[in-house]
């Protein structure tokens, strides 16, 4: 293993690894927003909010992430941008993947929302109700935080997912981990030394993403009392 072509590519690899977690931050952040939305729609016993967000969690997560990057990479946003705006130009690639993996990533959160929701006590509700809260202000103060502290393993398991399946973008040119170790392979035809300096930058990621869900977990913990 010549581990001397690292240092030449080391740029893809720093470019690289601050692509995977910018794609990673935008996943999480605008798929929980999603996710949230999602969730209280199907929630709400209305059949016209229930029904979209039902088809929308459906075809996410009923389809390839691979080819919902594809679609939204070569059909839908070229022909928003270029039908509707009217630009020239496909949007670029890096655009393509945050939406796909924000989307996607919002089917799979709006699922856990649901669940962790509905796995609290009707009678929390009613109590909440019953001293003068809204619906709303039943949600934000009593059933919300009760609720996350049940979604946060579930939560935690689909960030780090999201995080290695961000990979996939390499298909669409986008220079993450993946990329940098499959460009570097190819140009110096290396094999080992590439995949496995990028295995170990997944690992880093992983490994930090793991360790501020364990400790959410913990600062949320029933267990945990401040004087």
């Amino acid at each position: 293993m010549d581990w001397s072509v690292i240092g030449e590519y080391k740029n893809y690899f720093i470019r690289g690894f601050i692509t995977t977690f910018e794609l990673t931050l935008v996943g999480i952040s605008v798929g929980l927003f999603i996710g949230l939305i999602l969730g209280f729609m199907q929630l709400s016993g209305k059949k016209w909010l229930i029904k979209p967000a039902k088809l929308y969690v459906d075809l996410f997560r009923g389809t390839p992430l691979l080819l919902q990057i594809l679609a939204i990479h070569y059909a839908v946003l070229p022909t928003l941008f270029m039908d509707i705006l009217g630009f020239e130009q496909s949007p670029e690639a890096l655009i393509s993947s945050f939406v796909a993996l924000a989307l996607n990533a919002g089917a799979y959160i709006a699922e856990i929302f649901r669940g962790g929701i509905m796995s609290i006590e009707k009678g929390q509700m009613e109590a909440a109700r019953s001293l003068g809260m809204t619906y709303w202000q039943a949600m934000r103060f009593v059933i919300l935080p009760q609720a996350f502290k049940r979604m946060l393993p579930p939560l935690g398991n689909e960030f780090i997912a999201l995080l290695k399946d961000s990979s996939l973008v390499t298909v669409i040119a986008v220079n993450d981990i993946t990329y940098a170790a499959f460009t570097t392979a190819k140009n110096t035809f290396e094999r080992w030394t590439p995949y496995i300096t990028a295995g170990i930058m997944y690992l880093v990621l992983t490994l930090i993403l793991s360790r501020i869900v364990f400790y959410l977990e913990k600062r949320f913990s029933t267990g945990r009392a401040k004087g």
